[in-house]
C-alpha cells in the first residue's frame, strides 16, 4: 500500500514540476503561435516506446494534437521517416554515389586517394542493419486515414480538412528499427556508443506561410513544428539515457539524475521525459554512461554522458570540458540571449558534432582542445542558431551554420584572449577561395542541391559567417552585437527568415540593408575595390566587382602621420558611427571615386581590418615613391 502511494506522489510530483517548468520556459520564451502578423503551427507530441537493444528495433505509439493556425484549410498532412534513408537504393545512398565529392561518412574510398574506388555503405547494408519506420495505423480523430510512403516521406490524405483554427489529433502506431550508424542517428558507433537516436521518430512536417516542407532526407538538415513532448521510453534497465527534455521519475530511474528510492519490477525500466516548447526530441542510450552533472551559475543544469570505458586520460577530458562548457553556456546566453530551458546535456554519441533540443551529440574520444574548441563551441552555438531562431535548415542553412560560425569564432577568440582583429579570417579566407574558384552558387539553393560537398559547406558556413561578420562592417560593431541581440528577442521561438536579420539589422542601425542581403546572398557578386590612382593629394579609386560596398580607408601621408576615412555607400541613406573622417557618399552606377586630402600621400590602403570580403586584396594597396 505505501508502494503504491508513493508511486501516486511521485506521479502527481511529476506533473507538478512539468505544469511549473512549463509556465517557467513560456514566460521566458514568450512563445507565440499566432498574433495579428504572424502565426505558426503546433503539434503537441505523446510518444511511448519499447526498445529491444538485442534486435535494436522499438514499437511506438503516437498521439499529435495538431493546431492549424494558418488561415488555409489543409487537405493532406506530410510526416519524415527519416530512418528510411538507411536503405539501399535510397535518395541519401543514390546522391552519394553520384555527387562528385562523397560524404566519407556514407561513402568509403576502397582505392586509393589518386585513384579513388567509392563504394556506399548503405548500399550494403543488411535487412537487419537497415533502418526503417514503418507505419502500422493511423487515425485521425480515431478515424482511419490513407497514406502512401515514399521513400523517407509519408503522404497522408485526411478524411476531414483541418479548417484554420482546428485542432485534430493523429493516433499512430508505428515500429522502428536503428540503422547501423552512418550519419548522425544510428547504433554502435565508431566509439562504441550503442544508441544515437535522433530523426528516429515519425515527425510531422512543417507547414507555414510558403505552404509545406515535405524534405526528403538525403543529407542535410531539418526544419520542425513548435510543439511539447511528452515522450516515455522503455529499455533495458542497465542502459543510460541523456537527450532532450526533463525526466519526470528521477527516484524511479536514478542514474545519475537522483537517487533511487523507488524499486522496479522486471529487466526494463521506463524513463518519461516531457520538453515544453521544442521542434524535435532526441536522445541517446548505453550500459556505459557516465553520467556528471554542472549546475551553471544562474543557468540550467548541465548534464554530461560519456563512455566510462575510454581511456583516463580521455574522462579526464572529460571532467576538465564541464567548467569550460559552463562559462561557455554563460557567455552565449550574456552575448546572444538567454538559454531558457532548465537542462542541457552534452551526450557522446551520433558521428560527429550534432545539435539536438536541449543536447548535443560529439565524439568523445579526441583531445580536450579539439573536443572544445572545434567541436563543442560550434554545436553550443547552435542552441541559439537554429535551435532557438528556428530557420529552416534545408532552405536557409547559412543562418544556422554561418551564424553559429560567427559566434564560435568570435566566444574562442574571447576564452583563449587573442583579441584578433578579425577572428573569422578563416571563413573569410575560405568564401575567397569559393568565389575565385568559379564553383560558387547562390545561398538560396536549397542545401541538398549544392554541386560539391565542399561548395554547401563553405557556402553555409564560411559565407554564411562573413554575412554576419561583414554585416558588423556595414553597420558598426556595436550595432552588429545590438542586432543579434534584438534579433533574438524579437524571433526565438520561431521561424526566422533572411528578411528578418536584415529587417533587425535596419531597425537597429537606421540604415537601408536590403542591398546587402539581396548581393550577398542571392547572388554571386563579389566584391572587388582598388585604389586606381594616388597623384600628390588626389586619391582615385575603382569598383571592379559587381557588389557595392562603403569602404573604409587609411592614409598614410609623406609626413608619416596616417588618416582613417570612411566613404558611405548611397544606397546606405547614412553612414554607421565611426571615428574616422567621413566623405560624401558613393552611388554604387560609378565605377570610379575620387577625393582630395588635406596633405601628400605616401600610401592608401583599403579596409586594414580585413572584414570586407574583397576577393583581390592585391589592388586595396597602392603607394608612391618616397
Amino acid at each position: 500500500m505505501i508502494k503504491i502511494l508513493l508511486m501516486k506522489f511521485s506521479v502527481l510530483i511529476s506533473i507538478i514540476l512539468f505544469l511549473f517548468s512549463s509556465k517557467s520556459v513560456a514566460q521566458s520564451s514568450k512563445m507565440v503561435y499566432k498574433t495579428d502578423s504572424y502565426w505558426q503551427q503546433q503539434a503537441n507530441y505523446e510518444m511511448e516506446i519499447d526498445v529491444d537493444v538485442n534486435t535494436y528495433q522499438f514499437k511506438g505509439t503516437q498521439t499529435i494534437s495538431y493546431t492549424n493556425n494558418s488561415p488555409d484549410v489543409l487537405n493532406k498532412v506530410f510526416y519524415h521517416l527519416y530512418f528510411n534513408a538507411f536503405q539501399p537504393g535510397s535518395e541519401m545512398d543514390i546522391r552519394s554515389q553520384n555527387i562528385p565529392d562523397p560524404s566519407r561518412r556514407i561513402i568509403e574510398n576502397i582505392g586509393t586517394r589518386e585513384d579513388p574506388i567509392y563504394e556506399s555503405r548503405i548500399a550494403k547494408l543488411k535487412p537487419n542493419e537497415i533502418g526503417y519506420i514503418k507505419v502500422i495505423s493511423l487515425l485521425q480523430n480515431e478515424e482511419k486515414l490513407n497514406y502512401t510512403v515514399e521513400g523517407t516521406v509519408l503522404e497522408v490524405q485526411l478524411s476531414q480538412p483541418i479548417q484554420p483554427g482546428e485542432q485534430v489529433k493523429f493516433h499512430m502506431v508505428f515500429n522502428g528499427q536503428v540503422p547501423v550508424q552512418i550519419r548522425r542517428s544510428g547504433r554502435n558507433n565508431k566509439e562504441g556508443v550503442a544508441l544515437s537516436m535522433s530523426q528516429w521518430y515519425p515527425k510531422l512536417a512543417e507547414y507555414d506561410d510558403e505552404g509545406w516542407h515535405a524534405y526528403p532526407y538525403i543529407g542535410r538538415e531539418f526544419y520542425g513544428v513548435w510543439g511539447n513532448y511528452d515522450v516515455k521510453i522503455t529499455i533495458d534497465k542497465d542502459y543510460v539515457i541523456g537527450g532532450t527534455g526533463y525526466l519526470q521519475n528521477p527516484n524511479e530511474i536514478g542514474h545519475g539524475y537522483a537517487q533511487k528510492t523507488i524499486s522496479t519490477q522486471g529487466d526494463k525500466l521506463t524513463w518519461h521525459f516531457i520538453a515544453p516548447e521544442v521542434h524535435d526530441f532526441s536522445w541517446a542510450a548505453d550500459p556505459d554512461y557516465n553520467h556528471d552533472t554542472l549546475k551553471v551559475e544562474n543557468g540550467p543544469m548541465l548534464h554530461f554522458f560519456y563512455k566510462n570505458t575510454m581511456t583516463p586520460e580521455q574522462i579526464e577530458n572529460w571532467k576538465q570540458m564541464q567548467p569550460k562548457t559552463a562559462k561557455l553556456m554563460t557567455y552565449f546566453s550574456d552575448v546572444i540571449g538567454t538559454y531558457p530551458y532548465k537542462q542541457y546535456s552534452i551526450i557522446q554519441g551520433g558521428d560527429g558534432g550534432m545539435e539536438y533540443a536541449m543536447c548535443t551529440f560529439m565524439k568523445g574520444e579526441k583531445k580536450l582542445e579539439s573536443m572544445f574548441r572545434t567541436t563543442l563551441s560550434h554545436e553550443m552555438a547552435h542552441i541559439w542558431f537554429q535551435f532557438l531562431l528556428a530557420s529552416n535548415e534545408a532552405k536557409h542553412e547559412w543562418m544556422d551554420e554561418g551564424f553559429a560560425t560567427y559566434i564560435e569564432y568570435k566566444s574562442m577568440d574571447k576564452f583563449y584572449n587573442e583579441n584578433k582583429l578579425n577572428p573569422w579570417e578563416k571563413s573569410y579566407k575560405r568564401y575567397i577561395e569559393l568565389a575565385n574558384s568559379g564553383l560558387e552558387q547562390a545561398q538560396t539553393n536549397y542545401a541538398d542541391k549544392y554541386k560539391l560537398n565542399k561548395t554547401y559547406s563553405t557556402a553555409s558556413y564560411h559565407k554564411g559567417c562573413v554575412f554576419l561578420a561583414q554585416l558588423g562592417y556595414v553597420i558598426g560593431e556595436q550595432n552588429l552585437n545590438k542586432t543579434i541581440k534584438k534579433y533574438f528577442s524579437d524571433f526565438a521561438f520561431k521561424h526566422p527568415k533572411p528578411l528578418d536579420i536584415i529587417r533587425t539589422a535596419e531597425k537597429i542601425s537606421d540604415l537601408e540593408l536590403d542591398w546587402y542581403l539581396v548581393d550577398f546572398t542571392q547572388t554571386t557578386n563579389t566584391i572587388d575595390y582598388a585604389v586606381k590612382n594616388i597623384e600628390k593629394k588626389t586619391v582615385t579609386l575603382e569598383r571592379i566587382g559587381e557588389m557595392p560596398m562603403p569602404l573604409d580607408l587609411t592614409v598614410t601621408y609623406k609626413d608619416g602621420t596616417t588618416e582613417d576615412f570612411n566613404i558611405p555607400l548611397r544606397q546606405m541613406r547614412g553612414e554607421k558611427l565611426s571615428s574616422a573622417t567621413l566623405l560624401k557618399d558613393w552611388a554604387w552606377a560609378y565605377p570610379t571615386y575620387r577625393f582630395e586630402t588635406s596633405k601628400k600621400i605616401q600610401s592608401v590602403q583599403i579596409d586594414s581590418s580585413g572584414l570586407m570580403a574583397d576577393v583581390n586584396s592585391e589592388n586595396n594597396f597602392l603607394s608612391t615613391k618616397k
